[in-house]
């Protein structure tokens, strides 16, 4: 399969995922608002979901894919196998370990990412009482990306990419049972989304890990020991877990920054939720398609093909990335009214979303490149130096974050994640070109200067648009104002499609090829 066709499976597996995370989000921000018990689901489902991303996906995805696809490649199954199961056994110890930690120190963890919650007992207790139910979810959700990694060094994507649509199926039947029992801003609300966290935990693991036994690759439990394959996993994947979750790492710096305001930690979660579509869409997707890809290649065949394949990975998505990110820059107060003012979701509510998703999409076309530059180092067993770019972001970010939050509080921190995203992705083009692991060729700039062309006629058509059916969005039924801002982003999506075919930005026939199996990858 080409590396388009298994992008836009992952991809698509994704886009679903996120749009049933727009139902649920929906409906959360009218069950939950944004107030105090808000603020502590919200703290408490962030420790989980970083520790997922920093210990799970973060090092798998830079040292547990590599070192799987090359024992597959060597020595077939039996050798994969037994690398997998040795890293098991010691990686199910870490997290049991982990697990109970968290559990026994949860009153700390909520202290040191939510200090603002200190001075209100009520919120620090139940932010302390859900992250204890919903820490369980990282064992969980740690072990599905494992099983995950395998799944596509075998070249299995769909069932990986559609497992985190049980989180959203889980949770929207939750907010249907408080919206049953009329819990809306209640304590009860926010604790029953912790029990359904939890639970979707073990639902995707479940999927994933009954999808290696589908394609007949069963794992066996061994006896934890501290052996060779253990210990290269282990020298790879501790800068991994620095470098692929610097993100989260930057979003949970602006976490315990924006717990000092009132309302901040939720404004940003929103905000955080809409931007996150096309970045997992694209850049994630991307970035999990890319690293066996270029694994292979950097092992087999010789640097133009690797060049080339980094240059039409990047230009794909930015082809995608580019348009999505005028797009929130343009509506972005119309996109949150429609999807979220409503219930215990304010006007007010709306405008302090809208100002941080502006923010936030700024640094949305470095996100993707990130996505799209580490693999390179990942796949030639480098996790050393995107951790040490990686922990320059972070620095940058926390001077920002504290620089700015004082003079525009909240919408701050998201420039500040946004600047400390290009600062990571510029380090990691420079240096991947000083190595002579990557060349732009002209293809890619000229296509890149063609879609930004696009992508701002797109935005003010989008501009246009909005003005001529402003009242259809503020009036009529809640379905209906989705129905019309819906309509009114097919409009931008013709229009940037228009565009680029006219100006030659996207090669329609290539991409539709490759989509179908017919072309080459790239």
């Amino acid at each position: 399969m080409s590396l388009v066709k298994n992008f836009v499976t992952v991809g698509g597996a994704t886009l679903s995922s996120r749009l049933l995370g727009f139902v649920r989000d929906v409906f959360m921000a009218n069950m939950l608002g944004s107030g105090p018990i808000a603020d502590a689901f919200f703290v408490a489902f962030r420790l989980p979901n970083l520790f997922r991303r920093l210990f799970a996906e973060g090092a798998f995805s830079s040292a547990f894919v590599p070192l799987f696809a090359r024992a597959l490649a060597e020595g077939g199954k039996v050798s994969a196998r037994a690398l997998a199961e040795d890293i098991l056994a010691i990686f199910l110890l870490v997290l049991v370990v982990v697990t109970a930690l968290a559990e026994i120190g949860a009153p700390w963890l909520v202290g040191v990412l939510a200090p603002g919650f200190i001075d209100d007992p009520q919120k620090f207790s139940a932010a302390e009482f859900m992250t204890r139910v919903m820490f369980p979810y990282l064992a969980c959700m740690s072990l599905t990306a494992m099983a995950a990694g395998m799944l596509q060094s075998f070249g299995r994507f769909a069932v990986a990419a559609f497992a985190p649509s049980l989180l959203n199926v889980v949770l929207v039947a939750a907010l249907a049972l408080i919206w049953w029992e009329n819990w809306a801003g209640t304590p009860e609300a926010a604790y029953t989304l912790s029990w359904a966290v939890c639970i979707s935990g073990f639902a995707q693991l479940i999927a994933v890990g009954g999808s290696l036994w589908w394609i007949g690759f069963p794992m066996s439990l061994k006896r934890p020991r501290y052996n060779d394959n253990v210990r290269r996993f282990v020298t790879l994947g501790i800068p991994g877990v620095i470098s692929g979750g610097i993100t989260q790492i930057n979003i949970v710096v602006g976490t315990i920054i924006a717990s000092m305001q009132a309302s901040a930690v939720s404004w940003l979660y929103f905000a955080d939720r809409i931007y996150q579509l096309p970045l997992g869409v694209i850049g994630v997707a991307i970035g999990i398609v890319l690293l066996p890809d270029l694994t292979r290649r950097v092992r087999t065949e010789k640097a133009e093909s690797i060049f080339h394949t980094q240059n039409r990975a990047l230009e794909f998505a930015m082809a995608l990335t580019l348009p999505a990110t005028v797009a929130l820059c343009a509506i972005p107060y119309t996109i949150m009214r429609v999807l979220f003012e409503r219930g215990a979701f304010t006007a007010a509510d709306t405008l302090a979303t809208a100002d941080a998703l502006i923010a936030f999409a700024a640094g949305l076309p470095a996100f993707v490149a990130i996505k799209v530059f580490q693999p390179s180092f990942y796949a030639r067993e480098d996790t050393r130096t995107p951790t040490i770019q990686g922990g320059i972001s972070v620095a940058v970010n926390v001077a920002a974050s504290l620089a700015l939050f004082p003079f525009i509080g909240h919408v701050g921190i998201a420039a500040a994640t946004s600047l400390a995203a290009w600062v990571n992705a510029l380090m990691l083009v420079i240096e991947l070109h000083r190595r002579g692991h990557f060349r732009a060729d002209a293809l890619l700039v000229r296509r890149l200067v063609l879609l930004a062309v696009a992508s701002l006629v797109m935005g003010a058509a989008l501009l246009f648009g909005e003005s001529l059916v402003d009242a259809r969005l503020h009036s009529g039924r809640e379905l209906l104002q989705i129905i019309w801002l819906l309509g009114l982003c097919l409009f931008g999506m013709a229009v940037y499609g228009l565009a680029t075919v006219l100006t030659g930005a996207v090669d329609v026939r290539r991409y539709a090829k490759a989509i179908v199996g017919r072309g080459k990858a790239g």
